[in-house]
């Protein structure tokens, strides 16, 4: 069965399965570039890599609305719970859990978290997820790190990199993330969302052909490409 994922602006992606929709970093109504709001945005899951703002921002009102199950580290899923949403899943590094769409892993992220009213925010966290038909890495707000070999050793069909610098790895370090990873596709994030991380992804896009064997896809925020 084919993957869906559509592009919102900034990290937050929506996943289709055919099944269930996955919505990663929810950031949608302080977000510029996003295509719609967080009151049309829908949801089985949502998914979040870390505590800061511009991941996490619409988590609570989306869950509600939709009574999505969070998937995040242990921190996060217990301030969570303590903001109202009833079906938050906490992990830690290293663990995985199987859930009605799939298998999900928290991996590692090297950044920082802490959330909207201050309160610690956990090891910030990436994903590989294992679904039906398709293997998906997001790694979330990291610099470049060499256990991201060990992520694609399994064969990935998608990987969800930043490529904004400034607060996460720029696009010279994602190509190095890229070749450690051997994804067949790559998806760019984190970028062009306010001046301190702009980019020209169409020149990312042109590196990344040139010294990867991946296909990049450089969406417009609603883009959608199918893996």
């Amino acid at each position: 069965m084919s993957t869906e994922i559509t592009w919102l602006g900034h990290s937050c992606f929506s996943i289709h399965t055919g099944k269930h929709t996955l919505l990663v970093d929810p950031f949608l109504n302080d977000n510029p570039l996003a295509p719609l709001k967080a009151d049309a945005a829908e949801a089985d899951f949502i998914l979040i890599t870390h505590g800061h703002f511009d991941h996490i921002a619409d988590a609570v009102s989306i869950a509600k609305r939709t009574s999505a199950t969070t998937v995040s580290n242990f921190e996060i899923s217990e301030w969570l719970g303590k903001q109202g949403v009833k079906d938050a899943v906490g992990m830690n590094h290293g663990g995985a859990t199987s859930l009605p769409f799939g298998r999900a892993k928290l991996t590692i992220a090297h950044h920082s978290s802490v959330l909207p009213d201050g309160t610690y925010g956990g090891n910030p966290a990436g994903f590989l997820l294992t679904l039906d038909g398709a293997k998906l890495y997001i790694a979330g707000d990291t610099a470049l790190f060499g256990d991201m070999q060990l992520y694609g050793a399994g064969g990935l069909d998608l990987a969800i990199l930043p490529i904004g610098d400034t607060y996460t790895m720029g696009p010279e370090d994602s190509i190095e993330a890229i070749k450690l990873l051997r994804p067949k596709c790559v998806l760019p994030c984190h970028y062009n969302t306010w001046p301190p991380i702009e980019q020209n992804v169409k020149a990312w896009a042109e590196l990344v052909r040139a010294q990867t064997k991946a296909k990049p896809f450089a969406l417009e925020p609603g883009g959608k490409i199918t893996v």
